[in-house]
C-alpha cells in the first residue's frame, strides 16, 4: 500500500488536536480540585509532543520518505503515551486509551500489517510498563501504587487492554480495507461516469457529421468512379482517381464508426458461429493487406467451435477492431494468439494476446475512452466500441499488459439462456 502524502498531514494534525484536548483537559482539572491530579511534568510532556508535531511537519514538506515517516512518528508516539500512562498513575491513571488512537492512526495511514504491528508494540509497552510498576523496578509517581493492586487484577488489566488493542486493529483494518474498495469503486464509476458523457458527445457529433458529409462523399466518390470508368485514364491521374476513391471509402468508415459507437440500432440476435466468424473476420483483413505475411497467429479458434447467441454484425466489429489494435501494436510483425475457451458457466471467453509494445498504465486506464487512441493515427473509436458492445452483453474485458511485453485482452461473456442452441462445443 502506498502511503499518501495527505494522509500523513491529517495524522499530524490528529496527533495536535489529541494533545491539545488533553492539555485543556487538564487545566480544567487543576483549575477544578483541590487536589494535584496532573503534574507539571505532564504538562511539560505534552508540550514536547507540540514539539515533535513541528518537526513532523517540516520532514512532511520535505515530501521524501512518507512510510519511514510515519513509522517513526509512531514509534515516538508510543514512547510518549507510555511516559504519559506512567506520569498519570500507571493502571490508576487513564491514559491508556490513547495507545486505541495510534492505532487507529497507523490503520488510516498504513497497511493492515502495520496496524498489527502497532497493536502488538502497544501491548509490549504498556505490558512492560505495568510489570515495571508492580515489581518495583520503576518507581512510582503517585501515592497508589500498582503493587497495591493484586496480580489477578494487574494480569486482568493487562488482558483487557492487550484485547482491545488487536480488537481495534482487526475492525480498523476491516473498516480500511472496505473504505479503500469503496473508493476504487467510486474511482471506476466516475471514469464510467466520464466514458458515458463522451459517448454522448459522439452520439451528436456523429449525427450531424453523417447528415453533412456522408451523403455529399458518397456522391463525390460515385462521380469519381463514373469518370474512372468512361475516360479511362492511365498513369498519374488514374492513380490520383483512385487515391480519392479509397479515401473516400476510409472517410466512410470512419463515419460507420461513429454510427456504432453512438447510435447501435435496432439489432436482430441468432445462434453465431463465434470460430467461423473470427476466421471470416481474418480473411478480410488478409485480403484487405492489413493482415500481412509477418503476422503469425496461433491459438485455437481454428480447432473450436464457439456457438453463442448474439449479433453476428456486433462481434465481426469487436473481432475486426481486437485484431487491428493488435496489428498496429507489432508494426514490425508478431504473432497474435487468439482462444476461445468454455466455461463451466456456459459463458464464453475470448482471448488474444499480441507480442506487440505493450501500454503503460495510463494507456490501459484509457484504453476504452472515446477519440483517446495510443497510436499516432488512431481514432479512438475501435476500443470504444468494443467496450459498449461488450456491456450490451453484460460482459467484461481484462486488460493485461506492459510496455514492451505485449497486450493480453480478454473478453469474458455471461451465458446466454435466451435460445436454447447456444453452445461452445470442440470441433
Amino acid at each position: 500500500m502506498r502511503t499518501r502524502k495527505k494522509d500523513v498531514f491529517w495524522l499530524i494534525i490528529l496527533r495536535v488536536i489529541v494533545f491539545t484536548s488533553l492539555i485543556i483537559s487538564a487545566f480544567i482539572i487543576r483549575s477544578g480540585t483541590a487536589t494535584l491530579l496532573i503534574g507539571e511534568e505532564i504538562i511539560y510532556l505534552i508540550a514536547a509532543a507540540y514539539g515533535l508535531s513541528l518537526i513532523y511537519l517540516i520532514l512532511y514538506a520535505w515530501g521524501r520518505h512518507l512510510t519511514t515517516q510515519v513509522y517513526l512518528q509512531i514509534v515516538f508516539d508510543l514512547v510518549l503515551i507510555t511516559v504519559l500512562v506512567y506520569l498519570s498513575g500507571g493502571l490508576s491513571g487513564n491514559f491508556y486509551f490513547l495507545y486505541i488512537f495510534e492505532i487507529i492512526g497507523a490503520s488510516m495511514v498504513l497497511d493492515p500489517r502495520a496496524t498489527y504491528i502497532t497493536a502488538a508494540l502497544s501491548s509490549v509497552f504498556f505490558g512492560l510498563l505495568v510489570d515495571g510498576l508492580y515489581f518495583r523496578i520503576i518507581p512510582y509517581f503517585y501515592e497508589r501504587p500498582v503493587s497495591g493492586y493484586s496480580f489477578g487484577v494487574v494480569l486482568n488489566h493487562i488482558l483487557i487492554a492487550w484485547g482491545s488493542f488487536f480488537l481495534v486493529a482487526f475492525l480498523m483494518t476491516k473498516l480500511t480495507g472496505s473504505l479503500s474498495r469503496t473508493r476504487v469503486a467510486l474511482d471506476q464509476a466516475r471514469k464510467e461516469l466520464e466514458v458515458k458523457k463522451h459517448l454522448a458527445l459522439a452520439g451528436e457529433f456523429s449525427a450531424q457529421m453523417a447528415h453533412e458529409i456522408r451523403n455529399p462523399l458518397a456522391a463525390i466518390s460515385g462521380s469519381v468512379q463514373v469518370l474512372r470508368d468512361e475516360l479511362q485514364p492511365s498513369g498519374e491521374q488514374r492513380h490520383l482517381m483512385d487515391i480519392v476513391i479509397e479515401e473516400s471509402e476510409r472517410i466512410t468508415q470512419s463515419i460507420e464508426q461513429f454510427l456504432n459507437l453512438a447510435s447501435p440500432g435496432t439489432k436482430t440476435f441468432s445462434d453465431v458461429d463465434i470460430s467461423g466468424l473470427l476466421s471470416e473476420t481474418i480473411t478480410l483483413l488478409q485480403r484487405g493487406g492489413v493482415l500481412s505475411d509477418a503476422y503469425r497467429l496461433g491459438g485455437n479458434f481454428r480447432s473450436v467451435r464457439a456457438n453463442y447467441y448474439a449479433n453476428r454484425s456486433q462481434f465481426k466489429q469487436v473481432f475486426w477492431n481486437l485484431i487491428k489494435n493488435g496489428i498496429k501494436a507489432m508494426p514490425d510483425g508478431g504473432e497474435l494468439t487468439i482462444d476461445l475457451i468454455r466455461e463451466k458457466s456456459g459463458g464464453l471467453q475470448i482471448s488474444m494476446i499480441d507480442t506487440g509494445f505493450g501500454m503503460g498504465e495510463e494507456d490501459k486506464a484509457r484504453l476504452f475512452e472515446p477519440f483517446y487512441s495510443g497510436f499516432e493515427d488512431g481514432q479512438g473509436i475501435g476500443m470504444a466500441i468494443v467496450k459498449r458492445i461488450v456491456d450490451d452483453y453484460n460482459g467484461r474485458i481484462e486488460v493485461t499488459s506492459q510496455p514492451g511485453r505485449g497486450t493480453d485482452i480478454t473478453i469474458l461473456l455471461p451465458g446466454r439462456t435466451t435460445d436454447p442452441r447456444q453452445r461452445i462445443e470442440h470441433g
